[in-house]
């Protein structure tokens, strides 16, 4: 539960769900490519937070340690893998959410990265190629 804290806090508090009508659904191969080798920094209301997704399907997320302990982190830093299942992305961290996977479905809307958590969360977010 501690673990969760981090990215329900600062995650959470920083999305809500904006209109999808307009939105392109990311699926698949095309979900894959719009991240791989990319950054996403996931936004809140406090800061954005910058995670790489790698080729590999490694992944790397780091944040300020206050940030970290404000969510209830031991660690300011993570590396986990990441992986694509049809219409959603799936990662998992060694610390951080516990060490939980958790899947998202992503959305395009004019520039924005729109997110939906297979619990429900949600947020925005931004692409940044490397």
């Amino acid at each position: 539960m501690r673990g969760q804290a981090l990215m329900a806090v600062l995650l959470a508090l920083g999305g809500s769900v904006l209109a999808t009508e307009a939105a392109e659904r990311l699926t698949g191969d095309t979900l894959r490519r719009a991240v791989s080798g990319k950054t996403l920094y996931f936004r809140t209301p406090v800061a954005e937070i910058p995670i790489r997704y790698r080729p590999n399907g490694s992944i790397h997320g780091a944040t300020s340690a206050s940030l970290a302990a404000l969510g209830g982190e031991s660690v300011s830093s993570d590396t986990g893998r990441w992986w694509v299942v049809r219409e959603r992305l799936c990662q998992q961290w060694k610390n951080w959410l516990d060490g939980r996977s958790y899947c998202y479905k992503f959305r395009i809307a004019d520039g924005t990265v729109q997110w939906q958590r297979h619990d429900g969360v949600t947020g925005t977010a931004r692409i940044v190629s490397q």
